[in-house]
């Protein structure tokens, strides 16, 4: 059997990590996740071995409840995981591919990168250009908790606010993530609610309308990203982004310093003030707060109507001189304005760059894609297909912006896991203002939704750009607003391939879609293509009209503790309504789970929606549902006299409540359910009868309504005549028969009728006297005198009035009662109906009205508000006009009523008088004109500014740079000001006004405002009559020297002023000509500082001043067309990276610098050592002005002295190189052809693998790595080519070298090292150490004075051993060795001195000698004793699983019985750590041994090397011993493949409890985030105790691995365990447990299913499992499995093909047009094979009515390629005959159906 079939995944967190398991393609790198499809097919393949591990291509499973992980943790985990997966080594996001080439693993935006190793010139490549930024859109997968994004309110609910985030995202802000204000108030709300407090006390509710807007832009902190739980398992689960509006969230990482000017902030209220708003921004320092002008708020706001609480994004337009205060605005009119965009012009660190923050960016990069930027040099940017509006607008990019232009965008989100750390950006007009997107429709702006609103369908949308694996980019029709339509809804079931000039969805090809949506903050409508949604009734609950009878399906029967509860009504995808239990019939049911089951088709009317909630209310009952009454929707629409059914939902004794539609309720009193005398009405009426009423009374403010059971008909003949008689104007009186608030319903005496007198017309006064005498109005009394005003007969509706000035009219026989009564220059009385900005209506008798214009009245009323008047005021008018066909006539007040005159008299100008003036001769403000000299007091000295006094009210302020006229008057440059001193009486000359607010120089003609500062000038040179002119920037000259003061100070320029009004910047490194002044710029120049400085640039335009304070020569503006070779010029660190560093010489000049530029010693050019913000001093070696790029030098010769020594000369061609050079360099590649190593400059050295080393090295590769500094001799140069070869052997660049031992070289009897090659039973051979590769056998009988029985116990491949040379064979090569001990005595005596005793031993074996000095004995004597070095023990390839005490005894035999040499541990690496302990005991012991008889040594002889190198070993064969193992692992902790590699290692040597414990050492070493990788460990741990452990050992891991995974998963790969390992008896017990625990996943059934069919042969068991499958799954699921059972029966041998084919015979009766369902019956009998049947399936489809042509072709097309295979001439033309009478048929009912039509 396969194995388990996986379930499918929905969730995002399983999603993501399915996806990390595979490289990411174009396709599903740029798609958005689409919806659930059923799955294609089963994964087949089973586990070759016994311990099975998760495969990469598998996904995974989703979380189930027993994970420790939050959906939180998961997805941090996720994003960890892949950047650890893209990052890895030193965080490189490309890797080697097998062909040896670099892979871009960024997906389908970056580009990929050329082969390094196919010897092509790499030394002229770009040097300071970085690796292209990948240009990424903001999806959920990229979105992680601590990510910042601007998004856009578009919709307020009760508790929270949605946020429209970029890339159709959209995001929630709960109540209690706005601010702490609305948090206090909130804990204020819940502490009242518990202590019952009364409604006067109760703390006011907090309405988030009245705190947010729809359209209003905020920047959102992300606090969780999760799926949402709420959403029904019929639905797709819903992604939930969790986001905080908190300041301190919102503005994270910002501080005091980086605040800075044109920077956007969130801020929330803190209070409200007569002036502005105090604002908390959420920075630690709590001295600093945010200060809103009142002028500042948003545009149209009123400062009164903003609560406490309230956040707003603010732009920063100013901080105060003590940097406490931060001026905000957030009127986007000002600081969005696109004609004068406000953008970030410093960044004093990256954390300035927050979304909704407008920067000027260099553009580095311009794909299909988007763009690619950086900002300020410091921040990667980029802006996505949509944002940079290369999709919606299908502009090319291109054309529209330049490499290297300047353009203007506003960040909208950060990418917090992108390494290097980028932000996203956009270009879209409407994001760039800060206003919502506007469409045009007649010429006219609107919002988007009200010109097409959602679920809309479009007749036309036409396709503009194709984006093969994302969707398409549509006109829709509406202007300015474009449409996308992703690649999953571009048609039903899956689409392969978009393209742009072929196929039905080309450029141009018009389609009908429908809309699904609407982005804001894109701009973007959403649109689908499919069929079935655009003929889906309802996408949408808000789609649904309260009161639309629908159809529907019964989906789930509610079950409660009562019985049935309720009905589950389906009406379309994702949409379901409830039905309560009063509405599922008009008659009370008693088994309505008899009458209704699940499936059902009903018809329902809705009675009330709630799309916050998610929540529809349906009704079944017969009488809703056939209503032809028009329904009570809202009280507005109502009107006295409407009937309409309607149902009952309370009874009280005084009557009963009826629910309408929606929200509607109406009360029907006591004596209006019947004709009838009713006492109880509990007697009468039930909780959901359905009434049909008539409304008596409605008031729409009030939401009041009054109806009536009794039949309007039945009104009797006396009062109808009654009514008749009754006429407008006459005088009656009426009894009290019911009293409300705001009215009195009486009946008119004599005559039975009912009528309404309102409580506004009870008296002429006020409505406190209206109040008032409706407080004395009782039930029963009897009032007098009342005026009929109104009678309308169709609703038995009379209105009477109580007012005097009417009564008296009416008395009169001159109140209007008609139009007929109406007369030109009559003079009425009537009341004021209503009152407009243009006119009032006057209202008399019989509702008759008219209208009086704002011209006609009085003069002293018409100013006022509301023209002094309210509603329901009598008034006195006069008729002045009529107009008999339209029945209007015209008032006037004017003769009707005297205005009286408005007093008025001229405003006299205060002239505001001086107290203690410091001049004598002031006497009020009006003296300090523009150039008078008078004096004033010193308050206080500041750094920039003296503040001084002219008097006790009026303050003046002397900017610094007006004290000085040159440069020799400033003693301390640095306080410029220090000799000024507080209460000093200075000479002063009036230059301005200084506006304290803005810190801006104002004229004299500007003096407003509460404070007036006069700006005023202390130089000795303004003291005197003549005035000179203020300073202005149009006057500043290009090369004019001036003396300026520092007012500010960042990391990349100084603000400095030449003048109160003038400001100028100067960069960091043109502050000085000193370099190491610019080192520490705030201290050598502190704030208030003079300089001499010139002008380098003025642009009046921008209101830009550039300065320099360098020397003339070293000032010029550098460009690239300036710079030249050999320039020394100080720079600044902006980057830095492993080979070279990026300085920055100037706003328009960077360069770069290289290793081999850095240091004249390359074994000291060292990047790290230089940090970002260094300044430097570079040398400019090259300069490509086409190409724009600058190559610099640091080396000490270049900018210091250059005479100074140098070790490595600076190479800049290749006629700096002589053949037999000895040259160093960077190795720059490292390829299978050998290295590429960069000698200085575009110079590139090649060393072929044969030039690399003299000995033979197995992985060369290994042995160098890109950067390593590498020495060679120049062999070869080919001047025309520009090749250099050079060769790294030693042989070739040391003179002493001496060359490798080979074959002619050796002697019978000489005595050499070597390492065993191989071991075979008849002996081993043996590589001569530092020879070529010389080799030969030692027999067994040469080993040893005793016979040797085993070889291979005694040596093993790699051991070092002493050998004798016994015999040469010159002609054949070969040589024999000999390692008896015999063989080296006199050899010993001869050379050494010393002798062990060695005629017992069995050979001279070394162990890891090296190449040592003579004169440690202790070592000498280990080493010629054949014993082992214990200091090189960690290098012994002697790990092998066998018994190391035998092998040491039989080694070291010759060794006394009294040592104490440790056997070597069998597990590698000593975790313990106390070998060293033993190695320090043992050489002690060791020494003292050897001093005893040792003797003095008079000759000394060089030992041979030797060399071990196990890398290569371990990468052809693998790890072969505990010891390989663990060195592997200490690189690769996090490899799955590698521990249980070890656990089968383990195994091989029958050590299972190792094997164990290997597995659990990996489950905790491996890290928590490689979720995958512990996964295998678990599986491998299960099949290693399913193999060799018992039933009590495999459910402990079981359930052990159950908890820390999820236990679906887990559970079916256990299942698949045992049937791979014929145990299946318990793979059934197991699967029974799975469908009981995991029954709503449609895997398990089918799994279990497939299991009993395949391996069990008993597909009975299997068949019943379908019905059981069809009542735990929700309704969608079942055609999809019921699919895939009616195939198992085809594919199993134990199944019926026949049954499959009645499964089918089933669905194709419910679905007669789903082709899908028709071609996977004929796949599955084409795989049977009977032509009879194959041919029955194809006519059964074509003869099915309503096939479409285009379903109709794609199946006549597979019929004749079948009938080309399998059938004959004559069958095919039979199906072309056939082809032909169906679409001539389908023509005929077109044209017919046409036809019908006209």
């Amino acid at each position: 059997m396969a194995p388990v079939e996986k379930k499918r995944k929905t969730a995002p967190t399983n999603d993501s990590f399915a996806r990390s398991r595979n490289p990411p393609t174009k396709e599903n790198e740029s798609r958005p996740a689409k919806r659930p499809r059923q799955e294609e097919g089963q994964r087949n393949g089973s586990a070759r071995t016994k311990i099975s591990q998760v495969r990469e291509e598998e996904a995974a499973f989703p979380r189930g409840g027993a994970s420790l992980l939050t959906p939180l943790e998961h997805k941090q985990i996720q994003i960890e995981a892949t950047q650890d997966v893209l990052f890895e080594q030193q965080g490189k996001s490309r890797r080697p591919d097998a062909d040896g080439e670099d892979v871009d693993m960024d997906g389908p935006t970056a580009k990929k990168a050329k082969s390094k190793g196919k010897g092509k010139k790499t030394g002229k490549e770009p040097g300071p250009e970085e690796p292209s930024v990948k240009i990424e859109s903001l999806s959920y997968k990229r979105i992680v908790p601590g990510s910042i994004i601007l998004g856009q309110v578009c919709q307020i609910t009760d508790h929270d606010i949605a946020l429209a985030l970029p890339n159709n995202l959209t995001g929630y802000v709960p109540i209690t993530s706005i601010s702490d204000k609305i948090t206090e108030r909130i804990e204020e709300i819940a502490a009242a609610e518990e202590l019952d407090d009364d409604e006067q006390n109760a703390p006011k509710d907090i309405e988030l309308a009245k705190l947010f807007s729809i359209g209003q832009y905020l920047r959102a902190y992300v606090v969780s990203t999760s799926d949402d739980a709420t959403t029904p398992s019929s639905v797709k689960t819903k992604r939930h982004i969790e986001l905080s509006l908190r300041p301190q969230q919102a503005n994270n990482a910002l501080s005091a310093q980086n605040i800075v000017p044109h920077s956007m902030v969130m801020a929330s209220v803190v209070s409200v003030e007569d002036h502005g708003l105090i604002m908390d921004i959420g920075i630690n320092d709590t001295n600093v707060r945010g200060f809103m002008s009142s002028k500042e708020i948003p545009h149209g706001a009123e400062i009164s109507s903003i609560e406490e609480g309230t956040v707003f994004l603010c732009m920063v337009t100013g901080l105060s001189s003590s940097g406490k205060i931060i001026k905000l605005s957030a009127d986007m009119q000002k600081v969005a304005n696109p004609k004068k965009l406000s953008y970030l012009t410093e960044g004093p660190t990256v954390d300035a760059f927050l979304p909704g923050t407008a920067v000027e960016l260099l553009v580095a990069d311009i794909t299909s894609r988007g763009i690619a930027g950086k900002v300020m040099g410091m921040v990667d940017v980029t802006a996505d297909m949509v944002h940079s509006s290369a999709g919606p607008s299908g502009k090319d990019l291109e054309k529209k912006y330049k490499l290297g232009s300047k353009i203007r965008a506003r960040i909208i989100c950060t990418f917090p896991a992108a390494d290097p750390p980028k932000l996203g950006i956009s270009v879209l007009d409407h994001v760039m203002a800060l206003t919502p997107q506007q469409a045009l429709e007649d010429g006219n702006k609107k919002l988007p939704l009200d010109v097409l609103p959602l679920s809309t369908v479009v007749e036309s949308v036409t396709v503009r750009k194709v984006e093969s694996a994302l969707g398409l980019f549509v006109d829709v029709g509406v202007k300015g607003v474009p449409g996308f339509v992703h690649i999953s809804r571009v048609k039903d079931g899956k689409i392969e391939t978009l393209s742009e000039t072929s196929g039905p969805y080309k450029v141009g090809s018009a389609h009908r879609g429908r809309v699904i949506g609407y982005n804001p903050i894109d701009g973007t409508y959403l649109l689908s293509l499919e069929l079935s949604i655009i003929e889906q009734p309802f996408l949408r609950i808000e789609d649904l009209t309260i009161g639309e009878v629908v159809k529907g399906k019964v989906e789930k029967i509610i079950v409660n503790a009562g019985g049935v509860g309720g009905l589950l009504v389906n009406l379309a995808e994702g949409i379901t309504g409830l039905v309560p239990e009063i509405h599922m019939a008009d008659v009370k049911l008693l088994h309505p789970e008899k009458k209704f089951k699940e499936g059902m088709a009903v018809t329902a009317r809705v009675l009330s929606t709630d799309p916050n909630k998610r929540q529809i209310r349906l009704s079944l009952k017969k009488s809703l549902v056939n209503s032809e009454a028009p329904p009570f929707l809202a009280y507005e629409d109502i009107a006295i006299g409407m009937q309409g059914p309607g149902t009952i939902i309370n009874i009280l004794p005084t009557g009963a409540v009826v629910q309408f539609y929606g929200m509607v309720r109406g009360f029907l009193p006591v004596a209006e359910m019947s004709e009838a005398y009713i006492q109880d009405p509990s007697q009468h009426f039930r909780v959901g009868q359905v009434v049909n009423v008539h409304v008596l009374k409605v008031d729409p403010e009030a939401k009041k309504l009054v109806v009536s059971c009794k039949d309007p008909s039945a009104f009797g003949l006396a009062q109808q005549t009654a009514l008749k008689q009754l006429e407008v104007g006459q005088i009656v009186s009426a009894l009290v028969t019911e009293k409300s608030d705001d009215d009195v319903s009486v009946e008119i005496e004599g005559t039975g009728l009912r009528a309404v007198l309102s409580a506004v017309h009870l008296t002429d006064g006020s409505s406190s006297k209206n109040a008032s005498a409706l407080k004395k109005i009782r039930v029963g009394q009897t009032l007098k005198d009342l005026a009929v005003l109104e009678k309308l007969e169709s609703k038995r509706l009379i209105v009477l009035t109580n007012k005097p000035s009417l009564v008296k009219e009416a008395k009169g026989n001159t109140l209007l009662r008609s139009f007929e009564d109406v007369r030109e220059n009559k003079v009425v009385r009537g009341f004021v109906k209503n009152v407009t900005l243009t006119a009032v209506f006057v209202q008399f008798g019989g509702a008759l009205v008219g209208l009086l214009p704002r011209s006609k009245l009085p003069e002293d009323i018409a100013s006022l508000p509301d023209f002094g008047m309210k509603k329901f005021q009598p008034i006195e008018v006069k008729i002045i006009s009529m107009n008999h066909e339209r029945r209007t006539f015209v008032l006037s007040m004017v003769d009707g009523k005297q205005g009286s005159q408005l007093s008025t008299s001229d405003a006299t100008e205060d002239t505001q008088e001086v107290i203690n003036p410091v001049d004598d001769t002031l006497f009020s403000i009006n003296d300090l004109a523009i150039g008078r000299l008078t004096k004033a007091r010193v308050s206080s000295v500041k750094q920039t500014q003296i503040n001084v006094q002219l008097a006790d009210n009026v303050q003046g302020r002397i900017d610094v740079s007006q004290v000085f006229d040159s440069w020799d008057q400033i003693t301390d440059k640095k306080q410029p000001l220090k000799g000024f001193s507080s209460k000093q009486v200075i000479d002063v000359c009036v230059i301005g006004t200084h506006d304290a607010r803005n810190h801006r120089f104002l004229p004299i003609t500007h003096r407003a405002g509460k404070s007036l500062v006069f700006e005023l000038s202390a130089k000795p040179s303004d003291q005197d009559d003549k005035l000179q002119e203020p300073l202005t920037l149009d006057k500043v000259k290009v090369g004019s020297s001036w003396i300026a003061y520092v007012n500010n100070m960042t990391d990349a320029c100084a603000w400095v002023n030449l003048s109160p009004n003038v400001r100028g910047r100067i960069n960091a490194f043109d502050m000085s000509d000193d370099v190491s002044v610019l080192k520490d710029l705030e201290n050598n120049f502190p704030v208030g500082s003079a300089i001499r400085v010139r002008v380098a640039d003025v642009d009046v335009s921008k209101n830009r001043l550039d300065l320099t304070a360098r020397s003339t020569e070293a000032s010029e503006r550098l460009t690239l067309q300036t710079l030249s070779k050999g320039m020394v010029l100080p720079g600044k660190v902006t980057k830095i990276n492993e080979r070279q560093i990026i300085v920055h010489l100037s706003d328009e000049v960077c360069g770069v610098v290289y290793l081999t530029d850095m240091a004249d010693d390359f074994a000291q050019a060292d990047p790290t050592k230089y940090s970002k913000n260094d300044i430097v001093r570079a040398c400019v070696i090259g300069v490509d002005v086409p190409n724009k790029r600058v190559r610099l030098s640091t080396r000490p010769s270049r900018v210091l002295n250059s005479s100074l020594a140098v070790q490595d000369p600076e190479l800049s061609s290749i006629t700096d190189v002589k053949l037999n050079d000895i040259v160093r360099g960077f190795v720059k590649a490292v390829t299978d052809k050998g290295l590429f190593v960069n000698l200085g400059g575009d110079l590139t050295g090649y060393a072929r693998v044969s030039d690399l080393s003299d000995s033979y090295i197995k992985d060369w590769k290994s042995e160098f790595q890109v950067d390593q500094l590498v020495k060679g001799k120049v062999t070869t140069i080919d001047s025309r080519q520009n090749h250099i070869q050079i060769s790294l052997k030693s042989s070739v660049l040391d003179k002493d070298y001496v060359a490798p031992l080979k074959f002619d070289d050796l002697e019978v009897g000489q005595i050499v090292t070597g390492k065993i090659r191989k071991v075979e039973d008849f002996g081993v051979f043996i590589v001569i150490d530092n020879s070529s590769n010389v080799s030969g056998l030692c027999h067994q009988s040469e080993m040893a004075e005793k016979r040797v029985n085993n070889v291979k116990k005694l040596y093993d491949e790699g051991d070092s051993v002493k050998a004798v040379v016994l015999k040469l064979d010159a002609e054949r090569k070969r040589i024999s060795f000999g390692l008896k001990a015999s063989y080296f005595e006199d050899g010993v005596d001869e050379s050494e001195g010393d002798d062990d005793d060695m005629s017992d031993g069995q050979g001279a074996k070394l162990v890891g000698s090296d190449e040592e000095d003579e004169e440690d004995v202790d070592q000498s004597s280990d080493d010629e004793a054949g014993g082992i070095d214990l200091e090189d023990v960690e290098s012994i390839d002697d790990e092998n699983e066998r018994n190391f005490d035998e092998q040491l005894d039989v080694v070291m035999a010759d060794v006394e019985e009294t040592s104490d040499v440790p056997a070597l541990n069998a597990g590698g690496f000593d975790w313990s750590g106390n070998t060293l302990d033993r190695v320090d005991d043992l050489s002690d012991a060791s020494s003292d041994a050897e001093n005893a008889d040792e003797k003095p040594k008079k000759k000394k002889r060089r030992k041979a090397e030797i060399k071990i190198d196990r890398t290569g070993d371990l990468d052809a064969h693998g790890p072969q011993s505990v010891g390989d193992f663990e060195r592997l692992l200490l690189g690769q902790p996090d490899s799955s493949n590698l521990w249980i590699e070890y656990m089968a290692f383990q195994m091989q040597v029958g050590e299972l409890s190792k094997a164990r414990d290997v597995a659990e050492r990996a489950i905790k070493t491996i890290n928590i985030r490689e979720e995958t990788e512990k996964m295998n460990v678990w599986i491998a741990l299960l099949n290693l105790e399913n193999a060799y452990g018992s039933d009590e050992t495999v459910e402990e891991v079981f359930k052990r691995a159950c908890q820390y995974n999820d236990p679906q998963e887990i559970h079916e790969r256990l299942a698949s365990i045992y049937i791979q390992s014929n145990k299946h008896e318990k793979a059934d017990q197991l699967f029974q447990t799975i469908i009981k625990k995991f029954s709503q996943s449609p895997t398990v059934w089918y799994n279990y299913a497939h299991f009993l069919q395949t391996s069990q042969s008993d597909p009975d068991r299997a068949r019943a499992l379908l019905p059981r499958a069809t009542q735990s799954l929700p309704p969608h699921t079942h055609l999809n499995l019921t699919l895939k059972f009616a195939a198992l029966e085809f594919h199993s041998e134990a199944g019926s093909p026949e049954r499959g084919r009645t499964m089918f015979e089933g669905l194709l009766s419910t679905f007669p047009k789903r082709l899908d369902i028709w071609n996977q019956l004929l796949d599955l009998e084409i795989q049977q094979g009977d032509k009879d049947i194959i041919r029955g399936v194809f006519e059964r489809v074509v003869k099915t009515k309503g096939l479409k042509p285009k379903g109709a072709k794609a199946w006549f097309k597979r019929w004749s390629e079948w009938e080309t295979e399998n059938g004959d001439a004559k069958s095919q033309e039979r199906i072309k005959a056939k082809a032909e009478e169906w679409v001539k048929a389908a023509t005929q009912k077109k044209a017919s159906g046409a036809g019908d039509n006209e």
